[in-house]
């Protein structure tokens, strides 16, 4: 086997949930890893096991600002990731993801390093193709609540790959679904953790519209994986690629499976579905099982009963 030749890897975003599991495997495989994070949703909890290794380094820093550093690959994680935390702030959100691109491009641009647009599911909007494919142009309402993430992430996309075209950067645009696993903010309102810390505190867990509307949830170490794969694969895929566990489960069902899971007597509960909130999402992920030879592994039960332990052992719920 090759050796593995260690590299210099910024991971803007690093100490949020999906980061942090990043920065763990990258630390563990001996790359060097600068962690960038403005802690607006990210926590130092969720890197503090990494802060003595000699070949991790924490920078606080807000990406909407230019970074002067020496690296040989990009990792861009950093932008709040659910519509509790996103529509907090929708300007803010919105210069995050395109300030952000811009400035992280420009990095790669200045130091040749090869970078990762860590893209979304939501740039499909609610989508008129089922299941979605990378080819599919989504159905985005690009003035509504939603609108400063979904078109904030598609901006993105654009900037990355007029850069490739205009000035040869070497991309990767990851179109990442569902996620859920240990680190996620209890407070973060997406629906696996929202179950979760309602369950475990007895109380209802909310369902919202009829529950008949869909997700396809992807285990953290699943998507690390497949973000890993893409990164090394040859500069000649640029992507979009879709990343996320193709098995599809209404909330009624998944709010079933945690009640279960964490032998809760919660009922359930009903509430609106909010504005634009899509009503089924399933990534097909062809491209991915041919380009990365990668699947999802974990079940569903097996993932979230290890985010379940995590949100217990923290005292959330």
């Amino acid at each position: 086997m090759a050796k593995l030749v260690p590299r210099r890897v910024l991971v803007t975003g690093g100490a949020g949930f999906l980061g942090s599991h990043l920065c763990e495997r990258l630390v563990a495989e001996g790359h060097d890893v600068l962690c960038v994070d403005n802690f607006y949703t990210g926590l130092r909890a969720n890197i503090a096991h990494l802060l003595a290794r000699p070949n991790f380094e924490l920078l606080r820093h807000d990406i909407t600002f230019p970074l002067y550093v020496e690296v040989d690959e990009i990792y861009n994680l950093a932008c709040p990731a659910s519509p509790i935390h996103y529509q907090n702030d929708p300007v803010q959100t919105v210069k995050t993801s395109i300030h952000g691109a811009i400035n992280m491009l420009g990095l790669a641009k200045r130091v040749k390093a090869k970078i990762l647009q860590a893209s979304t599911s939501e740039i499909y909007g609610d989508p008129a193709e089922h299941p979605q494919r990378e080819a599919y142009w989504g159905n985005v309402n690009p003035v509504g609540p939603r609108a400063c993430y979904d078109e904030g992430k598609r901006c993105a996309e654009t900037l990355f790959f007029d850069y490739h075209r205009q000035h040869k950067v070497r991309i990767k645009v990851a179109r990442i679904f569902n996620t859920y696993g240990p680190r996620m903010r209890p407070d973060d309102g997406r629906v696996v953790s929202n179950f979760i810390v309602q369950a475990l505190a007895g109380e209802a867990v909310t369902l919202y519209g009829d529950g008949t509307q869909t997700r396809a949830f992807c285990y953290v170490d699943d998507l690390v994986e497949a973000l890993v794969g893409l990164m090394a694969t040859p500069d000649d895929f640029s992507g979009p690629l879709n990343l996320g566990n193709p098995q599809e489960f209404t909330m009624r069902e998944l709010a079933g499976r945690i009640i279960a899971l964490t032998g809760s007597a919660s009922a359930i509960v009903h509430r609106p579905l909010p504005f634009n909130d899509p009503v089924r999402r399933r990534p097909d992920i062809a491209l991915a099982r041919r380009l990365l030879a990668w699947e999802p592994r974990v079940e569903l039960d097996d993932g979230l009963r290890k985010t379940i332990a995590h949100f217990a052992a923290n005292g959330n719920g």
